[in-house]
């Protein structure tokens, strides 16, 4: 299994992997829409024999009040069913958290599946004072630091790219 970074021949290859892990298209959509609309994004593929069969993608979010913070959300994160519990949407979380410490990001959020998320060091983000700005459950909404003290003191509602709306 290879990662890496996505490159513009891999958009079919994305849209394609995305639409067969999630029910609708919404997905592969919004990937599309924030890759044109935010900076910096940070997506990563995962190919197995020169195949995509996963993708991760990493883009901004905002803390008002706390606009010089540099947190990225994470959404979405597929890989292609007949390729699923095979530790490629591990490799590609733990690469894509490593991408974004290196982009000097501090911290990144994921609405996310408490059984899965935790391993990479994610936590509710109430024990932050953070919320999300949709209405989802407390422990499924989660964050994780990439620098120690990037949340120290801060609290609020994380807004996402308006294309979020969407999914």
């Amino acid at each position: 299994m290879l990662i890496r970074p996505e490159k513009p021949e891999d958009y079919p290859a994305i849209h394609s992997v995305n639409t067969s892990a999630f029910e609708t298209p919404a997905e592969a959509d919004l990937v599309e829409v924030l890759r044109k609309e935010t900076q910096p994004v940070i997506s990563l593929v995962a190919e197995v024999e020169d195949q995509i069969v996963g993708h991760i993608l990493f883009s901004p979010v905002t803390l008002p009040g706390f606009e010089y913070l540099k947190i990225m959300g994470l959404a979405p994160m597929a890989v292609k069913p007949g390729h699923q519990n095979q530790g490629i949407g591990s490799a590609l979380v733990r690469q894509g958290l490593e991408a974004c410490r290196r982009a000097g990001f501090g911290a990144v959020v994921v609405l996310g599946h408490t059984w899965f998320y935790p391993r990479f060091g994610f936590i509710p983000s109430m024990k932050y004072g953070i919320r999300s700005e949709y209405d989802v459950p407390e422990d499924a909404f989660m964050v994780v630091e990439l620098t120690l003290g990037t949340l120290k003191g801060v609290t609020g509602v994380i807004k996402f790219h308006p294309a979020f709306n969407n999914v």
